[in-house]
């Protein structure tokens, strides 16, 4: 316990996800990398044996790494240290390993890789993410609440609709996910400078064996899409891209929590909260939002992690240069890492998330008064009252009521106050039942239903086996 660990590893982040940004994963894809390299090439007529072949694919693991550190200390390059370290298992294969290849053959190629498994994990969580808010607003979708602007009372909306406005920004970040993936491409084989200069040494000149070989071992580790063109690294904009789609996550997800710790302030909706759960060292009866607040406090990590690749993608200098090394080991890894936490913790809260409609009735009746007196206008008019007069004596009442609130502490009760002048030409009891909170809510469960149906279902359904998550946090 005497050296920093990483808070993402230790408290955070799921198993898979750090498997796959772990040493194991990347050097076992170099040592695969490099064998379809040699099998690619010597179908395509390079003189390397089957047996050379076979003691490659023996030695893929286990890998020493200490030899490998042991050599990149001596010769200040990583690849060619797990080169050498790989040449020691396999001597007979020695000769062809990383033939013609430069290091991005093996970095790049690996990175991208690790980047569409990445955004793979990160999908099926989004995906839950989705069904949970689902779930959630076709529950809630008839019960009325107050609407907010500005942090003010507005006019109803329903529980349900309003997490359809969270809903929405996920489809988008999902829309955009899917994107990222299916046209996410591979680097392939481009040698140095991108001119595979080096291959067409090899292959005497042959560019359609080039081609081959590039196209061969792309299609071998899932890509469809390849680069045409590059330096001698993948066009660094991908990182930018990749990044951009986790900061946009960040930002759905800490909307959500905004709005869930103003409404649990509220008491009207509150995050999950266990038996032994302690809210505060101090104050033994708090409930704090704690998994609000850590997504919060990961989205702003991730949000401005998104910042790094795109000043790396802008300041690199022609074919390529080393300084996007160091930025790309720290900022691609801990960004995955970061939305991979916020993503279990927001699948926490939707599986215990608690709605009390109680508070939700009691805030409403504490302000649908006033949201009710230009019904109340309009129904005295109808029975033969001047509009002008009514609006007149509805305006001294609602100051009256809104004095007796805000500065005496009463119950707002402009509505008694109506009741009790006569020139307000209302029968009680019509007037009683026009507070019917579910007359303000507009297409409220209508607009829920439709875009459930429409928008969200054909997604639950197309995606229906990622559904199904571990949702227990480590802390």
């Amino acid at each position: 316990m005497n050296k920093y660990q990483n808070p993402l590893e230790s408290r955070y982040c799921s198993d898979e996800m750090l498997y796959n940004f772990s040493p194991e994963k990347k050097f076992t894809t170099w040592r695969k990398l490099w064998i379809a390299l040699a099998e690619i090439e010597k179908e395509l007529g390079l003189d390397i044996s089957e047996e050379q072949i076979k003691e490659l694919k023996d030695n893929i693991s286990p890998i020493d790494f200490a030899k490998a550190n042991e050599y990149e200390k001596k010769f200040r390059h990583d690849v060619m240290a797990h080169v050498h370290a790989y040449g020691d298992v396999a001597p007979k294969a020695r000769p062809i390993i990383h033939l013609g290849a430069t290091s991005a053959f093996v970095g790049d190629n690996t990175d991208l890789i690790q980047i569409k498994d990445g955004l793979e994990l990160v999908k099926k969580k989004l995906v839950n993410v989705i069904k949970g808010l689902h779930d959630f607003a076709l529950k809630y979708k008839d019960l009325p609440t107050l609407g907010f602007t500005h942090y003010q009372p507005a006019q109803l909306t329903t529980v349900g609709k309003r997490a359809t406005l969270w809903l929405q920004s996920v489809l988008l970040d999902l829309e955009e996910l899917d994107f990222r993936i299916q046209t996410l491409r591979f680097r392939g084989v481009k040698g140095t400078t991108g001119t595979a200069a080096s291959f067409k040494e090899l292959f005497d000149g042959d560019f359609n064996k080039v081609k081959e070989l590039d196209r061969k071992l792309s299609e071998r580790f899932g890509f469809t899409h390849v680069f045409k063109v590059s330096g001698q690294t993948y066009d660094r904009k991908i990182d930018a891209q990749a990044l951009n789609i986790l900061s946009n996550i960040a930002q759905s997800a800490h909307k959500f929590t905004n709005d869930l710790r103003l409404l649990q302030n509220l008491k009207e909706i509150e995050e999950p909260f266990e038996k032994n759960q302690i809210g505060s060292s101090a104050m033994a009866y708090k409930r704090n939002p704690m998994r609000s607040e850590r997504i919060a406090s990961l989205a702003k990590f991730v949000i401005s992690l998104a910042s790094s690749p795109a000043m790396v993608a802008s300041t690199q200098w022609f074919e390529r240069t080393l300084d996007d090394s160091a930025n790309k080991r720290l900022s691609l890894p801990q960004a995955f890492l970061a939305i991979d936490a916020i993503l279990i913790i927001w699948n926490n809260i939707l599986d215990g998330i608690v709605v009390y409609p109680k508070m939700i009735e009691k805030h409403i009746h504490e302000e649908l008064p006033f949201m009710a007196t230009e019904y109340i206008i309009m129904e005295g008019v109808k029975n033969g009252g001047d509009r002008q007069e009514l609006h007149e004596i509805i305006r001294t009442h609602s100051m009256e009521a809104g004095k007796q609130v805000k500065i005496e502490g009463k119950n707002n009760d402009l509505i008694e106050r109506i009741i009790a002048d006569s020139r307000v030409n209302i029968d009680k009891d019509k007037l009683l039942s026009l507070l019917n909170p579910s007359n303000f809510i507009g297409f409220a469960p209508e607009q829920t239903e439709e875009f459930l149906d429409g928008e969200v279902n054909p997604i639950l359904n197309k995606y229906k086996d990622l559904i199904g998550i571990d949702t227990d946090l480590k802390v």
